[in-house]
């Protein structure tokens, strides 16, 4: 018979709590409360008033990503770089727009795709995927809360 191969625990992983403070400067938000969550595959923002728009053959959205605390907040533009039909946490899938943006967590830095979606009933503005967080280095601690720190920027 033969033996079991055992796995070495990485040494390269950085441990995180299940809600993190995060920065997206793009988007001009240095500091926002996210949950991580495994279970879901597509990291999702809360934005509204969404705008489709074309600039020489390139689609562009604007939006705006309200938050508690902040009576108001700037209009942000991206590039679209997909739509694509997620589901949502009743599990019925619903046409989104994504983007592609820099995700700041602790002095961490890398780039996301986040789909824009009404999260108004939910409790976090947003969530981090698994896609978005894969092949960091990164352990999820479920039991804890803000282990990377605040965002730091890149200067």
């Amino acid at each position: 018979m033969k033996a079991a191969k055992t796995l070495s625990p990485r040494t390269d992983t950085t441990r995180i709590g299940w809600r993190e403070w995060i920065g997206l400067p793009a988007l001009q938000i240095t500091s926002i409360k996210a949950k991580i969550d495994t279970g879901a595959r597509t990291s999702a923002l809360h934005a509204v008033n969404l705008r489709p728009f074309e600039i020489k053959g390139v689609r562009w959205i604007e939006f705006h990503v309200p938050r508690a605390g902040v009576p108001r907040t700037d209009l942000c533009r991206a590039i679209i770089v997909d739509e694509r039909k997620i589901k949502n946490t009743s599990g019925v899938p619903k046409l989104r727009y994504v983007i592609s943006t820099t995700l700041i967590l602790g002095r961490r830095h890398w780039h996301i795709e986040l789909s824009l979606a009404d999260r108004e009933k939910m409790e976090f503005d947003i969530i981090l995927g698994r896609t978005a967080i894969r092949r960091h280095g990164l352990l999820v601690d479920p039991g804890r809360s803000f282990l990377a720190g605040p965002p730091i920027a890149i200067l």
